[in-house]
């Protein structure tokens, strides 16, 4: 039976009131197996009304207080990690371990919030002039939200909520309407942990929801993670309301293969950071570049029994499936429009799973592994992100070269390389016009006590996400100048007095 979601709004799940839906389907069947509902304007409003009505008393709290909120928040996610991540996999499709790990990089990011005691702590200089001290506070923004993708449907949203709450804000989730079941469960928990009603609340939504979001006059913070087009979207109309945004897009991360790589654990990395969740990861490795034709003829060589090999199916199928189906149809298609123009401007298609079809899941939208070689930079499928299982390999012909092809790419997002020699690595991580890289590993995303964030036209802002970078975000610093004279002071002064 279809079933009906909620929003989560003032402690309560709350039907939707505006009578437009959105379905959410089982990838794996092809079915619709709930609907979602698209909030108003109006139920968007009330969800800030209560926001505004709870942030003050939370803020008060001390941080301290707010870190044990978390700490039992974390309690409760290892209680009900396998709840959550079959809950997961039924919406978005990943694996069961994939999913875990979805819920368990989110964790992470939480565990590294309860130090907000120490992350909170502000400034302070004594005796800055005669009987003058002078120190600094951070504090909350008031009422935040975020807006997140379909593909880590928990990781992203505690990304965000965690740290705004560890820093007093009250925060609006707009989670993906593909997969909003678990980012319900997570504002249920949150609760449970011992947050007030209405400091985290989840309005589901398309659109409309969006633009509510950007013009509210109370939302003081807008975080995204989604496509370039919509981050530039969102920043651009964010930004001229007054907020403070943070927007991450789409990303062509490449991974360079140097001759003196060791070929098979390159190999191993490219098919898990390209294939793994089906290549739906804002990090996955979508541009092999091996330098020198000795070097590609190998990793092709090492690549395609790999790719073969890999087993696709539903998360029911058991722990031994290396992906599941995209997430909708539409993204199917698309996937599979770009293999087409692959093959149409002249790239090799070594691998082919065009004609992938899955006996009993035939409706499902699974797609097979694909691996092309000789790909050239001006072909579709290597300027566009394709979010799916397609690895491109484009060969260059030195160091240079494959270093050049990185930078000139419009997206900066992450890449990496493999090599045995320290100073093309250094060199590498140095010269690179890219946030994140990797140094023999394949997806370099950061730990939660450093930062997350692209560069180029893979993040809009000045800030990334976690790390101590989430606190300056969440955080408004306010400094104090505070004079205390000694001794009694007789008549009155009308000019300022210059600090000596």
């Amino acid at each position: 039976m279809t079933q009906d979601l909620t929003h989560y709004i003032g402690g309560a799940h709350v039907p939707g009131a505006s009578g437009r839906f959105s379905d959410v389907y089982n990838p794996a069947t092809g079915e619709v197996q709930a609907r979602c509902p698209l909030a108003s304007p109006d139920e968007l409003a009330k969800a800030v009304e209560i926001a505004e009505q709870a942030q003050p008393g939370w803020a008060a709290t001390n941080p301290q207080r707010r870190a044990r909120v978390l700490m039992k928040f974390v309690h409760l996610l290892n209680r009900d990690m396998d709840k959550l991540a079959e809950a997961l996999s039924r919406e978005h499709g990943k694996t069961l371990p994939d999913a875990k790990g979805d819920v368990q990089r989110g964790l992470e990011v939480v565990e590294y919030c309860i130090g907000a005691p120490e992350l909170l702590k502000g400034e302070f200089t004594d005796s800055a002039g005669p009987g003058i001290d002078m120190y600094s506070m951070r504090q909350p923004l008031g009422v935040t939200a975020g807006i997140t993708p379909f593909n880590f449907p928990a990781m992203i949203p505690m990304w965000m909520f965690a740290p705004a709450l560890a820093c007093g804000n009250a925060f609006i989730l707009k989670p993906s309407e593909r997969d909003p079941s678990v980012p319900l469960m997570l504002a249920e928990l949150m609760e449970e942990a011992g947050a007030p009603k209405g400091i985290l609340q989840v309005v589901n939504g398309d659109k409309e929801a969006v633009d509510a979001i950007l013009d509210h006059p109370s939302i003081q913070s807008v975080g995204f993670v989604g496509s370039t087009p919509i981050a530039e979207y969102i920043y651009g109309r964010g930004c001229s309301n007054g907020k403070r945004v943070q927007c991450f897009g789409g990303a062509k991360n490449h991974m360079i293969v140097m001759p003196d790589a060791d070929m098979d654990q390159a190999a191993d990395a490219l098919v898990g950071a390209g294939y793994g969740a089906a290549g739906e990861r804002c990090m996955a490795i979508s541009v092999a570049v091996p330098v020198g034709e000795e070097t590609a003829d190998r990793l092709i060589e090492k690549l395609v029994p790999r790719i073969e090999k890999l087993k696709v199916g539903p998360y029911t199928a058991g722990a031994d499936v290396d992906y599941g189906p995209v997430v909708t149809a539409e993204a199917k298609q698309r996937i599979l429009g770009l293999v087409e123009s692959g093959v149409e401007q002249g790239a090799e298609l070594v691998v082919d799973g065009r004609d992938f079809q899955l006996q009993g899941y035939e409706d499902g939208f699974f797609v097979g592994p694909h691996l092309f070689d000789r790909v050239t930079p001006e072909m579709d499928i290597y300027r566009q992100e394709i979010f799916g299982p397609v690895l491109s390999t484009v060969r260059a012909g030195s160091y240079e070269e494959a270093l050049k092809l990185a930078m000139d790419h419009e997206y900066g997002n992450g890449t990496a390389i493999f090599t045995r020699d320290g100073d093309t690595a250094r060199d590498f991580a140095n010269r690179i016009n890219i946030g994140m890289v990797g140094v023999n590993v394949p997806i370099p995303v950061p730990l939660a006590y450093h930062t997350f964030g692209g560069w180029k036209k893979s993040g809009f802002g000045d800030l990334n996400q976690h790390g101590p970078d989430a606190f300056k975000f969440y955080t408004r610093t306010k400094t104090v100048t505070a004079r205390w004279p000694s001794g009694l002071k007789e008549g009155g002064e009308f000019h300022f007095k210059a600090m000596d």
